[in-house]
């Protein structure tokens, strides 16, 4: 595992709109050394600002879109296009103006979808998909991501893995189904620390004042029981993309290049 790097920027949409051009930048890469990119969405505000970043910016055409593999970092459980479902809002915010190829968006099923309202069936078929997507040389059961986009909570959390939750101990699933989220809403479905973990890259994105302690806690060495997004780290990179605000209690941490 790669040690973590901070990238701080001045704003939220500075943030947002640099993330986008690395995004850019990664996803071409990966395609010209291998011909696809695969990449992990995440939800939330500064996740949906990327992904609209994307979409207004003209680089977003450098991307052969039809040979992307899309997937997500976790799920609310909530009815097909459902406004709070993580797929719907990057639908919106990108995938619906960008020609990708519906056979490689991987959403994970929704409460009134094949598994109806059992969430642990519907981790396990994602669960399955992510295993036939794996290769050999991938050595784990879900395919090796290029980056896994993810955000961070006020107490910690990433994807909904939450501070000493059952799914922060899971060691052998790649995909479990989550209850009783201290968040609304209550059931999700999440990739595992350890499926986070065979990314190439993690990037985890934060803005604001009321993550700076999270922030602070995860890269001053707290551990992934207590806080969640300590323990999401990439095979090749960790880059932490934070506002100002949201670094401002990092400061103890080796100087964190400006943007």
């Amino acid at each position: 595992m790669t040690a973590p790097r901070i990238v701080a920027y001045s704003s939220p949409e500075l943030l947002a709109a640099a993330t986008a051009a690395r995004l850019v930048t990664r996803l071409v890469d990966a395609q010209a050394a291998r011909g696809t990119a695969a990449v992990v969405l995440t939800g939330g505000r500064t996740g949906v600002a990327v992904l609209e970043q994307l979409r207004a910016a003209p680089a977003r055409d450098a991307v052969d879109w039809s040979r992307v593999d899309v997937y997500w970092g976790d799920e609310r459980f909530l009815p097909a296009g459902d406004p709070d479902r993580n797929e719907t809002q990057a639908r919106a915010a990108l995938l619906d103006h960008v020609p990708v190829v519906p056979a490689r968006v991987f959403a994970m099923a929704p409460f009134d979808g094949v598994y109806g309202d059992d969430p642990e069936a519907a981790a396990e078929a994602y669960a399955a998909l992510l295993s036939a997507a794996a290769r050999p040389e991938d050595h784990y059961p879900v395919p090796a991501f290029d980056v896994c986009l993810l955000g961070v909570g006020e107490e910690g959390h990433t994807a909904s893995i939450f501070p000493d939750s059952p799914a922060v101990y899971e060691t052998e699933r790649s995909v479990v189904a989550v209850r009783d989220c201290p968040k609304a809403p209550p059931v999700r479905i999440s990739l595992t620390l350890p499926a986070i973990r065979r990314s190439a890259e993690v990037w985890l994105m934060t803005t604001g004042e009321c993550k700076a302690a999270a922030v602070a806690m995860a890269l001053g060495g707290a551990g992934e029981i207590a806080l969640p997004a300590a323990g999401a780290r990439g095979q090749r990179r960790t880059l932490w993309l934070l506002d100002k605000a949201a670094a401002a209690k990092a400061s103890a941490m080796p100087s964190p290049p400006q943007a």
